[in-house]
């Protein structure tokens, strides 16, 4: 079976190899009309979506960003003409990219090749009108970013091997670090839409029970093991009717685009209440997403094999073509005082054990409906270094090492006043294809 599997992944690899010395495996055009720096996560290989407003006009609208600008899309709906979005332009007339995502995974990819051909240098509909022009285009530094959809309901997965060992060694020991159930399913729990928040939303301090001294009864107070999760996570497309299961092999037709997420974690909150429901109070008070979502179309050039899973899994999570992205991961953290951030985590997505096909399939094999908008998360993302762990959790092993942040300033877990900043990118020949930042400053705990 290792053979196969080692020939499988060998001819994986030479097909990725052909695949990317095709210019048309990128994109049809290499350049736009905007300038766009070198270095810039919104290069014309990316075309991100979001909802922002402006000052002078506060309607949330959706947007494609390019640069250091964005492209109202509510000011250019009457350019979609295709046979997908000619009947459906008033989805760019909506405050969410819900309806737009709805349409399904035929809109996605001829929305995307319009926007292509409108911001290439030769198009003259946009690049000559300047009247239009004047409209359409916004400066990023201008804009108010918003949630990217009205999210109906979360789920967030566990699917790093990497992670899910290290915090199974600190509670049970290396002999038992991963559940029996963990390399059979994507394991997973429901969390809270409500409390998803855009980035630059500020955190307080949750408060609960904990349980310090277990020979002691519980007490209540603010959490003093306040820790981030570096995570990414997708939105659903269409979806599926309650009762019917959405099979491996149609699960990227429902994949609409990945962001960046902050998944804040009370880690003595969650201690004490975990077992045996899993968590509650100890996540659910905050989950940052950044507010550009990056479609799969964009990442597809940095695909990369997927992770050989040993048992195989049972059939219904079985497929063979790549669905695992190379995806540069950084965690920044600028103390209150401190003049610049420290970066305390260097990761990549494609570390997942479990990839986003497999967790959408589980999520819905039993019937379970997903509608637009709900969003699907990772699980921390931890590498095989300890530069790669994705979790205060893990970099200060439990609080039994201080994580160095330079200049006299050192962390286990998060203090009041600390900015966390998470970005991530792939790095194309001259280009990135990134996310902007998924940012969040820790506030006190109200007072009791």
């Amino acid at each position: 079976m290792a053979a196969v599997e080692n020939i499988w992944r060998g001819l994986v690899l030479l097909l990725l190899v052909i695949l990317r010395s095709f210019p048309q495996f990128h994109c049809s055009f290499k350049m736009s009309f905007i300038k766009v720096e070198e270095h810039s996560d919104f290069s014309f290989h990316n075309l991100p979506y979001g909802v922002f407003s402006t000052q002078d006009n506060p309607r949330h609208r959706i947007g494609v960003a390019i640069g250091d600008q964005i492209l109202d899309l509510s000011v250019i709906k009457h350019l979609f003409n295709g046979p997908e979005l000619g009947r459906h332009q008033d989805v760019f007339d909506q405050p969410t990219l819900n309806a737009f995502m709805g349409l399904g995974y035929g809109a996605w990819r001829e929305a995307r090749r319009n926007l292509q051909r409108l911001l290439a240098p030769d198009e003259p509909i946009l690049r000559d009108d300047a009247s239009l022009r004047s409209r359409a285009f916004v400066k990023q530094s201008s804009a108010v970013m918003h949630l990217p959809a009205e999210i109906g309901d979360y789920t967030d997965f566990y699917s790093s091997r990497d992670h899910a060992t290290n915090v199974g060694i600190m509670f049970r020991g290396k002999e038992n670090a991963l559940m029996p159930n963990w390399l059979r399913l994507p394991v997973g729990y429901h969390g809270r839409a409500s409390s998803v928040i855009v980035s630059g939303t500020p955190i307080r301090r949750p408060q609960g029970q904990m349980r310090p001294d277990p020979a002691k009864p519980p007490v209540f107070g603010a959490t003093k093991q306040l820790d981030i999760e570096l995570e990414m996570a997708f939105f659903v497309g269409p979806g599926n009717k309650l009762g019917e299961p959405i099979p491996v092999e149609k699960a990227h037709e429902h994949i609409f685009g990945m962001v960046l997420m902050n998944d804040w974690s009370a880690r003595d909150i969650q201690a004490w209440e975990y077992v045996p429901l899993g968590p509650f109070l100890g996540k659910n008070f905050g989950t940052t997403i950044s507010p550009w979502v990056v479609p799969m179309e964009a990442l597809l050039p940095f695909v990369e094999p997927n992770a050989v899973q040993d048992p195989e899994p049972l059939p219904y999570l079985r497929h063979q073509d790549p669905y695992t992205f190379n995806i540069n991961l950084f965690v920044s953290l600028k103390g209150d005082g401190m003049k610049e951030a420290t970066t305390i985590c260097r990761s990549n997505f494609k570390y997942m054990y479990w990839t986003m096909k497999q967790q959408l399939t589980h999520h819905t094999v039993n019937g379970c409906n997903v509608r637009p908008g709900d969003l699907l998360a990772s699980g921390t993302i931890s590498g095989p270094g300890p530069e790669s762990f994705g979790s205060m959790l893990e970099l200060s092993w439990r609080g039994s090492k201080v994580i160095d942040l330079g200049r006299g300033e050192s962390r286990t877990f998060l203090k009041d006043g600390d900015e966390v900043t998470i970005t991530g990118h792939c790095e194309g020949q001259g280009y990135r294809v990134g996310f902007g930042q998924c940012q969040g400053r820790i506030l006190p705990a109200l007072q009791q």
